[in-house]
């Protein structure tokens, strides 16, 4: 019987192997076009290098004269019989029409790299039940389905991309992620925001005897194809899930596109009980591609910079106050509590009109995560922030907050005001990785002590962000995102204001 059952899927996986039809989708992808400046902007006292970049969308110089040839081929086939799409097309589109400039070898090979996913979960579109409108065969009972069990892992291998800070890595999976067919079953997602529905999931249903193999069925049923963006492991409860999450995640066949500042091996380096995560790192390596984007340029510092909300100085509070009270208007600001995760709640100091006002140790000084965060956010669009010290040993965990709360404010595309002590890159001068610290010229005789700079934070966690976070910081104080923010706010409005014509 065994024999028989064995034979049988075997015909059956072939027959299903033939009959497949390669399937090719013409998407044709909106280019964001370049906002008006109708958000007011005052000048900052933190400027990024001279060499800026004026132009908004000109801020990612990606190819090279050497990859012409490659990205022509992709370009021909548009024009010819078979139309091809995907990620280097758009890509080579957005280039020729000027909304990207050339420049980055590092770029093209990533691009050609989501162009090679791409193709294949194309070619195995219903090998890997991408399509949300096919229609999967009824089973009825366990010799049906074991006869047609599908493979427990996707015949494609997903892609994890990682590299230095402001390489393009978000903005060319979001490329990726915009070409694919809307009726595919894909999600796009912060890591930070996925790991806390995991967590709501996990404790949704707390008590069965494997919860995590639940919660990767749930999202297996809403995602084949899952993009990870900002992939860092922080977390020791993150650490110790992962590995069984993954596993069951695989077996369902989800691919994994991902982004990191970190290479895999590096991933929860230093981390407590790193022993029970390297097992996830063998696994990450087995189902996905590792791809590093090895430019060194920094092109979010490439944007206008000098502009902005950013001030520095502690007499900068009232010139704070002032702005935010110019950004709400009329309207009176008021205390308010935000509901933000399981029934948790948040005391904003003073809110109004989508902006809300806060002293920093309000936020990073107080038992705060990226879930009260988040729903910070989902109430407004705006916070001022008064008071960003210098990190060092003695506001550690601050540090690491703030790290988080950046990374929130920069994925929700909200605007930051803010006072500080020094510049973002001053912010972070005593934090230091143990690499750099080991560089540091060793205590002599000579040396005492009293010498040493006593609130030096050896972090290798806050010494990789910390890049990342200056990074950050100075492309949202940029004219282009403030511009960006502005239409974003101005779309929203239009459509409220639909709703009640229409109403």
């Amino acid at each position: 019987m065994r024999i028989t059952i064995r034979s049988l899927r075997q015909l059956g996986q072939t027959f299903h192997r033939q009959s497949s039809v390669v399937k090719i989708n013409n998407l044709v992808a909106e280019i964001p076009c370049c906002f008006e400046n109708n958000c007011q902007i005052h000048s900052s006292a933190y400027k990024v290098p001279d060499h800026a970049e004026p132009n908004l969308l000109k801020i990612h110089p990606f190819i090279t004269t050497s990859t012409r040839s490659v990205s022509a081929d992709a370009v021909k086939l548009t024009n010819g019989e078979t139309t091809r799409s995907g990620p280097l097309v758009e890509y080579e589109r957005r280039i020729a029409n000027g909304d990207l400039v050339d420049g980055d070898s590092c770029q093209v090979e990533t691009v050609t790299e989501l162009q090679r996913l791409y193709d294949e979960l194309v070619e195995y579109v219903d090998e890997c039940q991408l399509d949300r409108n096919s229609e999967k065969p009824v089973r009825h009972g366990w010799l049906w389905s074991r006869l047609l069990s599908h493979p427990s892992h996707s015949p494609v291998k997903g892609l994890y991309l990682y590299g230095g800070v402001g390489t393009g890595k978000t903005m060319l999976m979001d490329l990726f992620f915009d070409q694919l067919p809307s009726n595919w079953k894909r999600k796009r997602i912060h890591f930070h925001d996925f790991m806390l529905n995991v967590h709501s999931l996990l404790q949704k249903h707390k008590g069965l005897s494997d919860p995590l193999d639940v919660v990767a069925g749930e999202i297996s049923e809403e995602a084949v194809l899952l993009c990870l963006d900002e992939f860092m492991v922080t977390d020791v409860a993150d650490a110790l899930i992962l590995n069984r999450l993954f596993r069951h995640l695989f077996s369902k066949g989800i691919i994994l596109v991902s982004t990191s500042n970190r290479a895999p091996d590096n991933l929860y380096e230093g981390g407590l009980q790193r022993d029970l995560f390297l097992p996830f790192i063998a696994t990450l390596k087995e189902r996905c591609v590792a791809h590093e984007i090895g430019s060194s340029t920094d092109y979010r510092k490439m944007t206008s910079g000098g502009q902005g909300f950013y001030l520095v100085g502690r007499d900068s509070s009232g010139f704070l106050k002032k702005k935010f009270q110019q950004l709400i208007g009329e309207v009176t600001a008021t205390p308010q509590e935000v509901e933000v995760v399981m029934g948790r709640t948040l005391q904003v100091r003073l809110g109004a009109n989508g902006c809300a006002y806060f002293q920093f140790e309000e936020l990073c000084d107080k038992p705060l995560g990226a879930a009260d965060y988040f729903g910070l956010f989902k109430k407004f669009h705006t916070l001022a922030l008064e008071g960003i010290p210098i990190f060092g040993l003695s506001n550690k965990a601050a540090a690491h907050r703030f790290v988080t709360l950046v990374d929130v404010i920069y994925e929700n595309k909200a605007r930051l005001l803010c006072s500080a002590d020094g510049s973002p890159m001053d912010l972070f001068q005593k934090i230091v990785t143990v690499s750099e610290a080991k560089q540091m010229a060793p205590r002599t005789s000579s040396r005492s002590r009293k010498n040493d700079d006593s609130d030096l934070c050896v972090d290798n966690e806050l010494g990789f962000a910390k890049d990342r976070t200056i990074s950050r910081l100075t492309e949202i104080n940029s004219r282009e995102y403030l511009e960006h923010h502005a239409a974003i706010l101005a779309e929203k409005k239009e459509r409220v204001d639909q709703n009640v014509r229409e109403a």
